[in-house]
């Protein structure tokens, strides 16, 4: 996808669930989820954004982290969602599908004429 430079308040409202949704996958470590939302157009969340996340994420239950050996590198930390994030991760989607067919019924020009 094209890349898209979106207001910084945007992305630290989606960059939780966005974070879920690439976790809800498969598991995975903070390089290559920032590539999977940079590559699906979200841009690429500065590490000092991700990895505080994921920490709270981890600290809320959501999220469980453990140490893997690198192939032939240094070892990386990979995240994967617990069932408890799984369904945090439902419930928000839902809510953010709702908000999001809000903000773009209100953000969409009437065809109405104004009337004052």
């Amino acid at each position: 996808m094209t890349q898209q430079e979106w207001p910084s308040d945007w992305m630290r409202g989606v960059l939780e669930l966005a974070v879920m949704r690439v976790l809800a996958d498969r598991p995975s470590y903070g390089y290559a989820i920032a590539g999977r939302l940079r590559d699906a157009g979200l841009g690429e969340p500065r590490g000092g954004t991700l990895y505080p996340l994921l920490t709270r994420l981890e600290a809320s239950g959501d999220v469980l982290s453990e140490w893997r050996a690198g192939d032939g590198g240094p070892g990386r930390k990979y995240f994967a969602i617990t069932p408890a994030g799984r369904e945090r991760f439902a419930r928000l989607s839902e809510q953010w599908r709702g908000f999001t067919t809000v903000t773009t019924f209100i953000t969409t020009p009437s065809k109405e004429p104004h009337h004052a």
